[in-house]
């Protein structure tokens, strides 16, 4: 007889709040960064954390998408229309992390350089792909950029919902308290 999942597993809650950090930290970044003059002590360092934090959260979002296909995840509660709500959220949720990924890639390696992460490793280029590669990248990712933290606070508010209002489970599955 299979036993019923009621939370997510811990790798999963780790990764889960630790990409709604660097999410919301990365767009507070980005949206300084956009601003920051030539001249500025911050010009380099910032770019430079946000493109490594960047390849980083890339690469844990894979390895977050993979552990979940493999690992039992509890069910989602509610009713019929707010489970597939739900489903398409976090669906699009993941889409658009790629979209930011991708457009990300391409704004930091049109010109030809790799992006080096924390001096760790250096992601190479493909050069430009395409004309004006960095400036339609860059309106993709800034674009992206507020469609998630959009879908995020949605997930989140129907998160709370979900535990004042309804009472029911779904904050504590991520969080793993218990009733």
């Amino acid at each position: 007889m299979k036993t019923q999942v009621t939370h997510y597993n811990r790798p999963l809650q780790i990764i889960h709040w630790l990409s709604a950090i660097v999410v919301i930290g990365m767009f507070a970044a980005g949206l300084w960064m956009v601003d920051l003059s030539y001249y500025s002590q911050w010009y380099h360092t910032v770019p430079y954390w946000h493109k490594s934090i960047g390849i980083l959260l890339a690469g844990l979002t894979l390895f977050r998408f993979i552990w979940k296909l493999v690992t039992p995840s509890p069910s989602v509660e509610g009713k019929p229309l707010e489970r597939i709500a739900a489903n398409i959220v976090h669906k699009l949720i993941y889409v658009n992390l790629a979209v930011i990924f991708i457009s990300g890639y391409l704004i930091s390696t049109a010109d030809g350089r790799g992006i080096s992460v924390f001096d760790w490793f250096t992601v190479p280029s493909l050069g430009s792909l395409f004309p004006r590669q960095t400036d339609i990248s860059g309106d993709v990712h800034f674009y992206a950029a507020w469609f998630l933290i959009i879908m995020v606070s949605i997930h989140a508010l129907a998160a709370l919902k979900h535990h004042f209002i309804d009472k029911d489970n779904t904050l504590r599955k991520m969080t793993g308290a218990k009733k």
